[in-house]
This record gives C-alpha cells, structure tokens and sequence, in this order.
C-alpha cells in the first residue's frame, strides 16, 4: 500500500503488499521488500535494499548500499520471521547493515530515535540500541548487545556479544568491549578499559554540577581500589559504600542499578587492569 504523496523513481522495485507513509521517496534502483513497513517523510537514496519483517518510523534517511533487514549473521538462524524495528527520525549511512532478530534472541531488534550510524557501521541480531546514539565509521555490535540512550561508539569499535552499554557512556575509537560500561562512563583501548567519567556528556544531557559531583565520588569509590577507604576490598564492597553515598542522586543510583545488575562483569579501571 502506497499513501498520497509517495515519490518512487521509475528504476525503483517496490513490492505492492510493502506500506509507504505520506511523502516517502525511494531513489532509483532501490528495493523494498513485500514485508516492509515505512512511516512518513522517509527519504531512501539511491542502491538501497530494505527487506525482511522490517517495521520503520517517520523521517528516516537511508543512504546509498545501506541494507537494512536482511537475513541475521548467524548459523542458528533458519528463516523465521524475526523482526527489525526502527523508530524516527534515525541517519543510515552508506554500506550500513542492521539485521533482524532470531528466535534465540526473542526475535526483535529495536532502534530508537534520532540516532546516527556512518558509513559501514554494523547491528547485529537482537540488539537493543536507544536513542540519540552515535555509532561512528566500522563500528560494529555483534548479536544481543543492549545500547543505552545518548552513547557514542567509535570508529572500528567492536562489543562483544550480550555486553550492555549505559546511558551517555562514550567509546574511544578502536576499542574491543568485551565486559559491560556503566553509564557516563569513558571506555577505551583493547581490551577495553575505564578511563573516567564522560563529564562533558553529562553536561550536555543538564547534569548538574551537585549530581555530578556525587557521580564523580560513587566512581572514585568503586574504581578506585587503592585510596585508604577501599583498600583491600572486594568489588561488591566497594559497591556498598558508593550506595552510601548517592543520597537522592538519580542518576548515581542509576550508575550502581547497572553494575550490580551486571551478568558478564563490569569493565575494570584502566589503573586496576594494569594491576
């Protein structure tokens, strides 16, 4: 079904069971699969494949040799009708591949709003990624990997499968994640490592400077192992005496929730891997 308003060019295939919003357009040789669904003011550029059970928002710009839906990456995978899911207003750059999910990984990947992902950029099966990320050039998420709002990924960055990422964390360019980043977070190097607080994120999303502080001194006291206050204590220690000085700081609680809520572990202090 085709709403009102809807520019396809001649070279275009577009499958007639697939559903475009008002004022979509479809560049020349591009292809919509039979099973697709696209919102409102999508714009699809030349040389794009957009295929499988493929349900898109309003808004989106998808950019030349993106493939958007195909068949996941993985061998387990024998062509259930598993699901991709895209929400508003998203930027897909070229040679771009966000795949579905498989029956193992409850059969959905789910992609927020408003996010950017340059050139070459990889989501694998089963994701979960937030809003408002940025996922630079080569950058890739393998299977069942869970991305938090505002992160930023960079370039030839590769996680590991069923890592999780928090809120705001930000990934240093090259980096191999292989273990969980807690929200407002800095991680980099291989294998990757803490380097601090992303202050400069939190600024950015009205973090003030109070909640900030009690950010800054939760991370010291679990981070930290050597000061005099934690020394010679377990992580799960360290963990006990950061709750006790959160107070009513939402977003410091948010930060211990997520590491105590950890499955593979938490990605250790760059001081403490060396150690």
């Amino acid at each position: 079904m085709v709403a009102a308003k809807v520019d396809i060019h001649p070279t275009a295939i577009v499958s007639p069971s697939a559903v475009l919003g008002a004022g979509t357009s479809v560049g020349a040789y591009s292809i919509i699969g039979p099973n697709v669904v696209l919102g409102a003011e999508n714009r699809i550029c030349p040389h794009v494949v957009i295929e499988g059970h493929t349900k898109i928002g309003n808004g989106n710009t998808f950019y030349q040799f993106c493939s958007v839906g195909a068949h996941p990456q993985d061998l387990k995978y024998k062509g259930e009708p598993s699901e991709l899911h895209l929400g508003d207003n998203n930027i897909v750059r070229e040679n771009v591949t966000l795949q579905p999910g498989t029956q193992g990984g409850g059969m959905l990947t789910r992609i927020g709003n408003r996010n950017l992902f340059m050139a070459n950029a990889h989501v694998g099966h089963d994701c979960v990624v937030g809003s408002r990320c940025v996922m630079a050039n080569g950058a890739a998420l393998a299977g069942h990997v869970t991305v938090g709002d505002g992160v930023i990924v960079g370039g030839l960055s590769g996680l590991h499968q069923f890592v999780r990422i928090g809120d705001i964390a930000m990934i240093g360019a090259g980096s191999m994640v292989s273990q969980d980043i807690p929200p407002f977070c800095i991680a980099q190097g291989d294998r990757a490592s803490l380097h601090g607080i992303n202050r400069i994120g939190l600024e950015r999303n009205g973090c003030s400077r109070e909640e900030f502080a009690t950010i800054r001194e939760a991370y010291r006291l679990l981070f930290s192992p050597g000061i005099p206050e934690t020394k010679g204590k377990l992580f799960k220690e360290r963990v006990a005496m950061a709750r006790q000085v959160v107070g009513d700081s939402r977003l410091a609680a948010q930060l211990l929730s997520f590491i105590e809520g950890s499955e593979r572990g938490i990605m250790p202090h760059h001081s403490e891997k060396a150690e």
